[in-house]
């Protein structure tokens, strides 16, 4: 399925090149009608999908922190009725259910897409903070115990009034600096995190451009969608890369 994916996004970002370099149009029909049917193999290679996606947010619902299990639960169940939209999209152009709305459904099945990709993110989002939390109060015992330095820049200090010497602009920036250096600490320090951030983040613009929220144009959408099928095939490839639950 991730080959699939992978050789689908590989002929959208060649087409997008074949464009802007005059190839003829015989090629670049050639390389639409590939694409094409490699999106509607995977339309049947997904048909059972929905099932795995609900089963998967039943076993969500028991998670014991109530913000992982609220954004895994809820990006698996937009998951499942993506799934569905997509059986309903594969029904149309197969010609099982010709009457079909396409355009209509594909709108719905890039909806319920987005809302799993921005779950999916949120929750990224809160396990960088815990990381981030838990690495500077480490920091803090460590500097505690020692009576050192900051180690390597992390550590961000307390509050700082207009008064203090330091203070105001440049303060803000040291801590910012801080603050980065501390996320790409955190982020260095669990592959499976990172992954999953840039593959989210990756797989956001591909429904934006689809639903007209954000044009990014065929070239981009192709390297996104590239980029995100690859990391899949490396975390099927080295299953510890895999972020978890």
């Amino acid at each position: 399925m991730g080959k699939l994916r992978a050789a689908q996004y590989a002929c959208c970002l060649l087409g997008h090149a074949l464009q802007r370099h005059g190839a003829s149009p015989e090629l670049q029909k050639q390389i639409r009608q590939l694409e094409s049917h490699l999106s509607l193999g995977r339309k049947l290679l997904r048909l059972g999908n929905s099932a795995d996606a609900l089963e998967s947010a039943k076993r969500a619902v028991h998670l014991s922190d109530v913000v992982l299990r609220f954004c895994i639960t809820v990006s698996h169940l937009n998951r499942a009725l993506y799934f569905a939209c997509d059986n309903v999209l594969w029904a149309g152009k197969s010609g099982l259910a010709p009457r079909v709305d396409q355009e209509k459904w594909a709108q719905r099945s890039f909806r319920y897409y987005l809302f799993s990709l921005i779950m999916n993110l949120s929750r990224d989002a809160y396990e960088i903070r815990l990381l981030m939390e838990q690495e500077s109060s480490t920091c803090s015992r460590r500097l505690k115990g020692s009576g050192g330095g900051v180690p390597e820049g992390i550590e961000t200090g307390g509050p700082v009034g207009p008064g203090t010497p330091g203070g105001g602009l440049p303060q803000l920036a040291l801590k910012l600096r801080l603050r980065v250096l501390l996320l790409a600490r955190v982020l260095r320090g669990h592959p499976p995190l990172l992954l999953d951030v840039v593959r989210n983040a990756c797989d956001l613009f591909i429904p934006l451009d689809k639903l007209g929220l954000w044009r990014c144009g065929p070239g981009i959408v192709g390297l996104c969608g590239l980029v995100s099928s690859i990391l899949s095939i490396l975390t099927l490839i080295c299953p510890w890369l895999r972020l978890k639950p």
